[in-house]
């Protein structure tokens, strides 16, 4: 059974320039802490017009960090902010402790969510990137730790046995990693080839880290399929779902859509975390609809809201019909259900507006829905099986020049019948 040693963290955390969502970033650095299992037993923090290029903090406010480690009987640091190589070496110097910062907290987290393999890939890539340029300042660190958290180090495949091989090591690791995941890259986009030419649109859940995406998505597939549906993983934490998710859902009528989940996002999420998931965050890039999961409850709702969105902006998401789906309604004073334009005050927990949010769905991904009728030659029954089984149909008759079926459709089913048709 492996051992993890008890740790006690102190925070430190430059309010910069005054930064007006300072105190919402220390709240949510403190629940990424909590969520390994590491006790806050202390917090410094400094305001500053901008970050002390070579300590993080001032000069003098190192003092005063030694001195609350020691009261506080800490035995890490934990920084807000991205550190870099010689900032981290210099405060390991200055303080002679393991200093962990807000990436290296995030990255560890992920390595211990990720369930599948192209997940744990993902991890590894992004931890290798990271660690590569702080070898030096790191392996000093490793010294002092004798387990416990540290940007995956008890993970297998991304510990202190890979910080202590060379640089062309974790450099040819790191190429080996690009490689199996632009394959795994392209057996998505083959997936996503084939469910575009079924005509079939797609809907994207994203938005901010336990906003209740893997949630809603349990229960929109619960209310349509009853509770046999297939459910992903769901859970109050940190970054419950890493891999994305994806199922095909058929309503009244034939409709037929793809529904997709995807990982969460954080403030200061990582940029070599991002870039390594970007082909998983490419399902969204894909998609006709986004639902865009708020938790309306927490204060910073608003500023989670901007988050989301310039990470999606940075992996190429935009231009694409957003439904904004503000969850968690039952605990604000909120009324809901209630629908105004393209926004949407609902429960997933209690499945109070699924109903509403399925209309609303409806309007955007079969807005280019509409009813003909076509005649299909009676050797072409191939073309009639592809009717009944993407398209509503309405009515069939059988007339002299073939089967006669009122049906309804999406533009781009009737695009794929016409070029099959033609093609005979």
């Amino acid at each position: 059974m492996e051992q993890y040693i008890e740790e006690f963290a102190l925070l430190v955390a430059v309010n910069e320039d005054d930064n007006a969502h300072f105190d919402y970033e220390m709240e949510e650095l403190r629940n990424l802490t909590e969520a390994l299992q590491v006790e806050v037993v202390g917090e410094v923090t400094q305001n500053l017009p901008r970050i002390h290029p070579t300590t993080y903090v001032g000069k003098g406010k190192l003092d005063e960090i030694k001195r609350m480690y020691e009261a506080v009987e800490a035995n890490l640091i934990i920084t807000n902010d991205e550190l870099s190589p010689s900032q981290i070496r210099n405060l390991e110097e200055e303080l002679q402790c393991k200093i962990i910062d807000r990436t290296m907290l995030i990255l560890d987290i992920f390595a211990r969510r990720a369930q599948t393999h192209e997940a744990r890939m993902q991890v590894e890539l992004a931890q290798l990137q990271y660690f590569l340029p702080r070898l030096v300042g790191l392996r000093s660190s490793l010294s002092r730790q004798g387990g416990g958290t540290g940007g995956g180090f008890q993970n297998k495949g991304a510990g202190e046995t890979k910080l202590e091989l060379d640089r062309r090591v974790i450099e040819d690791q790191i190429a080996k990693l690009n490689r199996n995941l632009r394959h795994a890259e392209e057996q998505r986009q083959t997936q996503r080839k084939r469910r575009n030419r079924s005509g079939m649109p797609v809907v994207s859940i994203v938005g901010y880290t336990n906003a209740g995406k893997s949630t809603l998505m349990n229960q929109l597939l619960t209310s349509i399929y009853g509770e046999e549906a297939k459910e992903v993983f769901e859970k109050d934490m940190l970054f419950a779902t890493l891999d994305t998710s994806v199922r095909k859902v058929e309503l009244q009528n034939n409709r037929k859509f793809i529904l997709t989940d995807t990982v969460g996002f954080v403030s200061k999420l990582p940029h070599h975390l991002v870039k390594a998931f970007r082909s998983t965050l490419e399902e969204a890039r894909e998609a006709d609809l986004l639902l865009h999961v708020v938790d309306v409850s927490h204060e910073e709702y608003r500023y989670m809201i901007d988050v989301t969105n310039e990470t999606l902006l940075d992996v190429g998401v935009e231009d694409i019909p957003t439904i904004l789906v503000y969850n968690k309604a039952d605990a604000t004073s909120m009324p809901y259900p209630y629908v105004q334009d393209n926004e949407i005050w609902m429960s997933a927990k209690e499945g109070k507006g699924l109903e509403q949010l399925l209309q609303l769905m409806n309007r955007y991904i079969f807005a280019d829905y509409e009813i003909e009728t076509v005649t299909v030659p009676y050797d072409r029954g191939d073309l009639v099986s592809l009717l009944n089984e993407e398209a509503h149909v309405i009515e069939t008759e059988y007339e002299e020049d073939g089967t006669q079926l009122t049906i309804e459709w999406s533009s781009r089913l009737k695009e794929q019948f016409q070029q099959a048709l033609q093609n005979a």
